[in-house]
């Protein structure tokens, strides 16, 4: 099953506020009442096509984001670094969540900003202490996220949290899917439509439930709480006025354009 979250439009006869939907595979939504991770999935009568819609994020976490660092070996070894022995964790803010064809703005102190494509997890259930055998019961579904990165501020700092904090830092999208099983799908980005990561999922260090349980060790997660599981070898700048594809086989392609520099 496919969660939309979307703009309808005033064209629509649904109203202007955003809505939840499930995309079918004719690419009608049909629309559901309320938040579908706090609320289950109850359908209306209303449908509408996708193509006069505008998707927004599938979630926008009340919550926390939790980031997980250097998780393919690869890509640890373009920072200079050996592979961790356990997660590296740390949080982005909520604010800092945008949607599908929305736009990362260039921050006026990042001199370059930087894409990660990953695999984002979408928390379902109050849970703390998940043992490995039951992960799967607090995960709703997943989806894909960019962790937009100014790299000289993670340099600088020594800690990651303004380097990757700023708003709009954080697409995700286009949907979550609750039926999707992490496995050897492929992962990848394109920056005008140029292949800059290509990898696939098993090559993570730690896979879902080894992060999912290392995380609630740590932090009580929450309904909507996202995850987002770490990026392959292959990061680099992103260009002004261009664009970014984030894609992952069997949850679709996130798209965003990039504001010029300020």
């Amino acid at each position: 099953m496919r969660i939309v979250r979307f703009s309808p439009g005033p064209e629509s006869g649904l109203g202007t506020d955003p809505l939840f939907g499930i995309l079918e595979d004719d690419n009608q939504i049909s629309v559901i009442s309320g938040d579908p991770i706090y609320h289950g999935v109850t359908k209306t009568a209303a449908k509408v096509e996708l193509t006069k819609v505008r998707l927004l994020a599938p979630v926008i976490p009340r919550s926390k984001i939790v980031a997980v660092g250097k998780n393919y070996a690869d890509h640890a070894k373009e920072m200079g670094s050996e592979v961790p022995k356990e997660p590296i964790i740390f949080l982005k803010p909520n604010t800092s969540v945008i949607g599908p064809g929305d736009t990362i703005v260039w921050p006026a102190m990042a001199p370059t900003i930087d894409y990660e494509a990953e695999l984002a997890v979408v928390i379902g259930r109050v849970c703390k202490d998940v043992p490995k055998e039951r992960v799967h019961e607090v995960i709703y579904g997943y989806t894909l996220a960019n962790d937009v990165t100014c790299r000289e501020l993670q340099k600088s700092d020594g800690q990651w949290a303004r380097a990757k904090g700023f708003d709009t830092f954080c697409p995700i999208g286009p949907w979550i899917e609750t039926d999707f099983v992490p496995g050897t799908q492929r992962i990848f980005s394109k920056v005008n439509d140029e292949i800059r990561q290509d990898a696939t999922l098993d090559q993570m260090i730690f896979s879902v439930a080894d992060i999912v349980v290392f995380v609630s060790q740590v932090m009580t997660l929450l309904p909507g709480d996202v995850i987002i599981t770490g990026t392959p070898a292959g990061i680099g700048p992103l260009i002004e006025r261009g664009n970014v594809v984030v894609g992952i086989d069997g949850l679709g392609q996130l798209t965003n354009k990039v504001s010029a520099k300020p």
